[in-house]
């Protein structure tokens, strides 16, 4: 729509340029006027401000005057009304946009709210999207939104606004992740979301390390350091390369390279409650391997031995390739949550 909008613009352009050029050069061979003067009249009688003449005009320039006023006031009719379309008409489309995203909103349960679409908002959506799961970012900068909102759901906002937060459907959401680059603002979405909803899982960025306590005690579930964590692996990468090279293959989103996977004990068929990691026999069955172990406490086991008990309210972190966490998720009827590439 837009495209044809765009002729129409370059048409109503060069329309205009014609009869500006027109009237110039008629002015300047038909009444011998300088070309000052010509550009004068041009613009005085297309315009028609009834400014007075430069001189007198003989018979010849006031019959020009009339085909050019004539054809001036099409020409600049249809200029305004190409002008006026377009202005209306994107307004309208991108409000007919918005009410349809806020419709699709309203529809979330169980999702995840992303503050901010900056680099580290941006990475969360498109890990997020990865993975196939719900969520609505809460942005304020309406260049940006209008630039990616045929990605990703948005809300316009102010993130430490209550109301801003509500529209995300903050009641409904199971998540949010805060990214901010500025520590205070993190801070009053984790305070304002933590009041709307007690049991959300909140996660926030953090730019210094006396913030990472202000935010936990505001709310925050967890805290992460961009800067650090990207320090720590570039340090990692001279200190230990090949391991870290390793562990990064780990995560990378591809279809040929190994995933990690958790399961939720809770998840599994009944009769493997309380069954030990021998009764699952993930290795034999579907290729995969069992490298940690989340108790009910939250404690870890790197590596868990083989009489590990299976205990509700407690996960399995697992090795395997993609094609064997399929067959985990679908001998085990879980919900697959890998990445699909």
């Amino acid at each position: 729509m837009f495209k044809l909008f765009k002729s129409k613009f370059y048409i109503a352009v060069a329309l205009l340029l014609f009869i500006f050029s027109f009237g110039i050069i008629g002015y300047r061979l038909l009444g011998n006027y300088s070309w000052v003067e010509a550009a004068y009249m041009t613009v005085i009688t297309i315009t028609t401000v009834g400014f007075s003449e430069v001189r007198p005009t003989d018979d010849i320039t006031k019959i020009f005057t009339i085909v050019l006023i004539t054809s001036s006031v099409f020409i600049v009719a249809y200029a305004i009304s190409v002008v006026t379309e377009y202005v209306l008409s994107r307004s309208t489309l991108q409000n007919i946009k918005f009410r349809k995203m806020k419709k699709q909103v309203d529809s979330l349960n169980n999702h995840i709210i992303i503050c901010g679409y900056g680099r580290n908002g941006m990475q969360a959506a498109k890990k997020l999207n990865a993975y196939r799961k719900s969520f609505v970012v809460i942005e304020q900068d309406e260049e940006l939104v209008n630039k990616h909102n045929d990605e990703v759901l948005f809300v316009i906002g102010n993130a430490n606004e209550d109301e801003t937060l509500e529209a995300a459907g903050i009641q409904r959401a199971e998540c949010l992740i805060t990214t901010l680059p500025n520590d205070a603002d993190n801070l009053f979405v984790v305070l304002s979301s933590r009041q709307l909803n007690k049991e959300i899982v909140i996660i926030s960025r953090a730019s210094q390390e006396t913030s990472q306590r202000k935010l936990k005690l505001a709310g925050a579930n967890k805290t992460i350091m961009p800067d650090k964590i990207g320090g720590d692996h570039m340090a990692s990468l001279v200190v230990l390369p090949d391991l870290i090279e390793f562990m990064d293959q780990l995560s990378i989103d591809d279809e040929t390279t190994i995933n990690l996977e958790e399961v939720a004990v809770d998840n599994l068929p009944d009769g493997y409650l309380y069954k030990t990691l021998v009764d699952l026999d993930l290795r034999r069955q579907t290729g995969c391997t069992a490298i940690g172990y989340k108790q009910p406490d939250g404690k870890y086991i790197i590596n868990p031995d083989a009489s590990v008990q299976l205990l509700p309210n407690s996960k399995l972190m697992v090795l395997g390739q993609p094609e064997q966490i399929k067959k985990l998720n679908t001998l085990f009827q879980i919900a697959e949550s890998t990445f699909n590439g």
